[in-house]
C-alpha cells in the first residue's frame, strides 16, 4: 500500500470515529452532560470529538470504550488484521464463578456464558428480561414461590421483575447460557415441554451476573 491510498485510509478511520461515538451514546440514552460525569472528559470535549472537530487521542478512547462497555477496536473500526479468531476475555466472579461475555453491543440483548459454582440462594429483582439455556450440569431457577430444576437442554425465560435466583442444583457447578434484553424484549420460543421436570412459566419483559 502506498502512502497516498495509506493516508486516505487513516482518515476515513479517524473521519468515522465521532459519528460512532455519537451513536453509541444515543442508543445507550445517554446525554452529554451524564457520559461527561461518567468519562472525566468535558461536554465541550465530548461534543468536538463526536461532531468531528477534534481528533479522538488514546487517552480520550480508552475512558469512552470502558464507558460504553465495548472493545477499543469498535470504536477505531480498525481494519481486519486477517486473524478470524475471537478473543474472548473471561471475568472470574467471587466464590468460583466465571463469565465469559459474548456479545459488546449496548442497549440490546446479551450473550453470555456463565459457569456458576454452588452458593446460598438470595433472590433479587431488576428491570429487563432473562433466558437461560443450561449446557451441563443442573440449574435450579427459583421464580417468586416457584422452584424448578434444568437439566442440559432445557430454556427458562422470565421477566427479571419477578423475584428470582439460579445457581447449581447441587453441589456441582453448572454451565449455562445467559442472556438479558431491555424490558420488553421477548423471545420466540419453539421447544417441546420437558416430561420430568416443570418449565418456568411465560412473562411478558442483560441476564443479571449478580443474579
Amino acid at each position: 500500500m502506498n502512502t497516498e491510498s495509506g493516508d486516505t485510509e487513516l482518515e476515513q478511520i479517524l473521519d468515522g470515529i465521532g459519528p460512532r461515538l455519537r451513536r453509541l451514546r444515543r442508543e445507550r440514552g445517554l446525554t452529554l452532560e451524564a457520559l461527561a460525569a461518567t468519562t472525566g472528559i468535558s461536554v465541550s470535549t465530548l461534543s468536538r470529538v463526536e461532531s468531528g472537530r477534534r481528533r479522538p487521542t488514546l487517552d480520550l478512547l480508552i475512558p469512552l470504550a470502558r464507558a460504553h462497555h465495548v472493545a477499543l477496536d469498535q470504536l477505531v473500526a480498525a481494519p481486519a488484521s486477517g486473524d478470524p479468531r475471537v478473543h474472548l476475555r473471561p471475568l472470574r466472579k467471587g466464590r468460583g464463578s466465571v463469565l465469559v461475555p459474548l456479545t459488546q453491543y449496548p442497549g440490546r440483548v446479551q450473550v453470555f456464558k456463565q459457569v456458576l459454582a454452588p452458593r446460598q440462594p438470595e433472590l433479587v429483582t431488576h428491570a429487563g428480561y432473562e433466558w437461560l439455556y443450561v449446557l451441563a450440569g443442573r440449574l435450579r431457577l427459583i421464580l417468586g414461590a416457584q422452584d424448578f430444576t434444568l437439566r442440559p437442554g432445557e430454556v427458562a425465560e422470565f421477566d427479571t421483575t419477578e423475584p428470582h435466583w439460579f445457581g447449581p442444583a447441587d453441589t456441582s457447578a453448572v454451565e449455562i447460557l445467559h442472556l438479558f434484553g431491555p424490558r420488553g424484549d421477548q423471545a420466540i420460543v419453539r421447544a417441546r415441554p420437558s416430561t420430568i421436570d416443570p418449565a418456568p412459566p411465560t412473562a411478558p419483559n442483560p441476564p443479571s451476573t449478580t443474579s
